[in-house]
């Protein structure tokens, strides 16, 4: 059989032509924009796919120059089927830099589907491509006229559309609803922020708190900050949920729980970094000129310890971390528990007077089953499986199990503090954001999408204080006690740590401080979106009435 009938140009062009307007026609169902920013995100990528590939009589190369489009479809088609919405955000481009080869193997074994699903429709046509390359194949000039006059016609009506129709909102549709525009704009994003973390030690240098304290106990101090990682208020005993994952917590009389606090950002390498960090929410460019909470209390004599259960990821949270005194990642199995030991070797053996202990945990992180020992299945059957909908049973139960266990760890961690009542001890608690669990019915999965929901943005917080501590520091015991209710964000963890140590400086901001009776109620709660734009809680990234409903169940204002 001759290379002309085996390898047709016309069908590779066509497949093609399908493979990348794939996540676009996706996209037109789920996005559920206005018809006509519908009517333009089909016709520009439409008119540009068909005139890219009219372009070279070699169908192959053309499959093969436009090689990262397919992988930005392939990309988007999975994301789809992850979060059942949403483009590929510049924030997923960065979780690609950030993320550590363990959490990807967890989370990409869980996808499978739809990881078969875009093999099994883009490795073909690129194979194809290169037959077509190797055997000289060329593409029939009808064809390519086809192909040109289809991409012209389209590109000029969705052109026409896009200028009448949107006089003013052109270039903003373009940058935002139009794929693959987007994506390439929020990948342009991720490498710009990834160049900012890397030089992050010259931006910073010099950079200084210029720390003091307004008093100093005469005794020994220990003060704990713990991070919570994807864990959601909805599924806390404590936050009302119907099962007892807080049996712990819950029978302890001395717990003060922040009700109403949402996260900045619903990415780890955002959320954390914000909360290690001075700067508020609107501020996200000075975060790569200040150095963090490590810096803060060493500067006011405290030895430093940041402790992780989450692997080096060269990402925002480890250059703020290395200024600790000592920074220790967990060894396998990476149980959140191992970090109680290891805080209570170095209380022991450290004769600092004043420590502080920073605790990053893997919380809930996907894949919630490898988060617990055995010992924690209690709701069963949490077995692990496929990211579906009809697998949501063993799923929740597994995420059921992980707040169950992070309720022991955090446990564990006030024992520790009791054991030395003579110390001014603390404890506060808050997650880096919430998570979707294919609530409602709906598709959606996991966090950091663009749009949000009330899952992944009202988030568990929660302070102890020791008998030594409330001594000392009385009323901030009060405060926290008063702000229960507070409209806080997580712009408040870096300020409440300094406050509930004492900790002057003319970046520590007491109004936000959840410890402290100027707390400013009045405060805008700001989200930072996915192109680093502080914006209100409102429509524009989800929150609509069916979400405001939500947030006012669980009696959280907006």
């Amino acid at each position: 059989m001759s290379a002309k009938k085996r390898y047709n140009a016309k069908v590779l062009s066509i497949a093609f032509l399908a493979a990348l307007m794939l996540p676009v026609v996706i996209l037109a169902f789920t996005e559920h924009n206005p018809f006509w920013v519908t009517v333009v995100g089909l016709l520009l990528p439409l008119g540009a796919y068909a005139l890219f590939a009219a372009m070279s009589h070699r169908s192959g190369r053309m499959v093969w120059l436009g090689a990262l489009f397919l992988f930005f479809s392939a990309f988007q088609v999975v994301i789809s089927y992850l979060f059942g919405e949403s483009v590929v955000a510049a924030d997923m481009f960065l979780n690609l830099l950030t993320t550590n080869a363990g959490e990807a193997t967890e989370l990409l074994g869980n996808i499978y589907p739809s990881i078969i699903a875009v093999c099994v429709i883009y490795i073909p046509i690129l194979w194809y491509a290169a037959a077509h390359l190797r055997h000289g194949v060329v593409l029939e000039d009808s064809v390519r006229r086809g192909l040109a006059t289809l991409g012209g016609v389209s590109l000029a009506v969705g052109c026409f559309v896009l200028w009448v129709g949107f006089p003013g909102r052109a270039k903003s549709i373009l940058r935002d609803d139009v794929f693959p525009v987007n994506v390439c704009y929020n990948f342009c994003l991720s490498l710009s922020e990834a160049e900012k973390i890397e030089d992050f030690k010259t931006t910073s240098q010099g950079f200084s708190y210029m720390a003091q304290r307004d008093v100093e106990p005469q005794c020994r101090e220990i003060y704990v900050l713990v991070i919570g990682e994807a864990s959601r208020a909805a599924n806390w005993q404590l936050y009302g949920y119907e099962r007892p994952t807080n049996p712990r917590l819950v029978a302890r009389d001395d717990i003060h729980l922040f009700r109403g606090v949402t996260t900045q950002s619903n990415t780890t390498h955002k959320s954390v970094p914000m909360m290690l960090s001075s700067i508020h929410t609107s501020q996200h460019d000075e975060l790569y000129r200040r150095s963090g909470l490590p810096a803060l209390f060493r500067e006011a004599g405290f030895t430093t310890y940041f402790i992780s259960n989450q692997s080096p990821q060269g990402a925002m949270i480890d250059h703020l971390a290395s200024d600790a005194h000592k920074v220790i990642y967990v060894d396998e199995p990476h149980y959140d528990a191992q970090m109680v030991e290891i805080m209570r070797k170095a209380i022991h053996t450290d004769p600092s007077p004043r420590m502080l202990f920073i605790l990053h945990t893997y919380g809930s992180h996907f894949s919630y089953h490898q988060r617990y020992p055995s010992e924690f299945t209690i709701f069963r059957p949490a077995a692990d499986v496929a990211i579906t909908r009809k697998n949501i049973v063993p799923i929740r139960n597994a995420y059921d199990n992980s707040v169950l266990y992070t309720d022991y760890f955090l446990s564990e961690v006030i024992k520790t503090l009791e054991k030395y009542p003579s110390i001014s001890s603390a404890m506060l608690y808050c997650s880096d954001h919430g998570e979707d669990l294919f609530d409602n019915g709906n598709g959606r999965f996991l966090h950091s999408s663009p749009t949000v929901t009330y899952y992944q943005l009202h988030v568990p917080a929660l302070a102890w204080f020791s008998s030594g501590y409330r001594q000392n520091f009385g009323e901030k015991v009060e405060a926290a006690m008063s702000n229960i209710d507070a409209p806080a964000t997580t712009h408040s963890v870096f300020h409440t740590m300094a406050d509930i140590a004492a900790i002057r400086s003319p970046y520590v901001d007491c109004s936000v401080s959840l410890v402290n009776s100027k707390f400013d109620s009045a405060a805008e709660r700001l989200y930072l979106d996915d192109h680093n734009n502080a914006v209100a809680l409102d429509e524009e990234i989800g929150i609509d009435a069916t979400q405001r409903e939500l947030f006012r169940r669980a009696g959280v204002g907006l």
